[in-house]
């Protein structure tokens, strides 16, 4: 019998379950900022940070950068087109690649937004002490190298 064998787990003190479920409560008070303010869709929102930062990119790119998988980066973009926030041209290169640009609005909506966004964080990690905040960003970015 391994020591696996009999054991119990209560899901409760779960690690991989707690911190999956702490990362939805965070995403869920973050999307009071998008989602009813600006009516934005969590995928639309990261593509839009994303597109913030950046002239330009590949949709294929998108999607290691934010989490989302290729029908949600693209159900995204489509969204963020319709409303005139983005745009999206062929790859000059390969026509089957989509480049993916914030339009004038798109930028200033990005702009409007971020303020927002950066003062819900702020809020967020409030609770914590600043060392806190330093000993959590440390082991998410151990947890993160150790699952790389």
């Amino acid at each position: 019998m391994t020591a696996q064998e009999g054991s119990q787990l209560d899901l409760q003190q779960y690690f991989p379950y707690r911190l999956a479920r702490l990362a939805e409560q965070v995403s869920l008070a973050v999307a009071e900022v998008y989602s009813e303010r600006f009516a934005l869709t969590r995928q639309e929102w990261r593509v839009l940070a994303i597109l913030g930062l950046r002239t330009e990119i590949a949709t294929k790119e998108i999607g290691p950068l934010t989490t989302l998988d290729k029908m949600q980066v693209s159900r995204a973009v489509q969204g963020l087109q319709s409303r005139g926030i983005a745009s999206r041209k062929h790859h000059p290169d390969d026509r089957r690649e989509l480049i993916v640009a914030l339009t004038p609005a798109g930028r200033a909506l990005y702009r409007k937004i971020v303020p927002f966004a950066l003062a819900r964080e702020t809020e967020l990690l409030g609770v914590l002490t600043a060392e806190e905040v330093e000993v959590l960003d440390r082991a998410m970015h151990k947890l993160s190298a150790a699952l790389s």
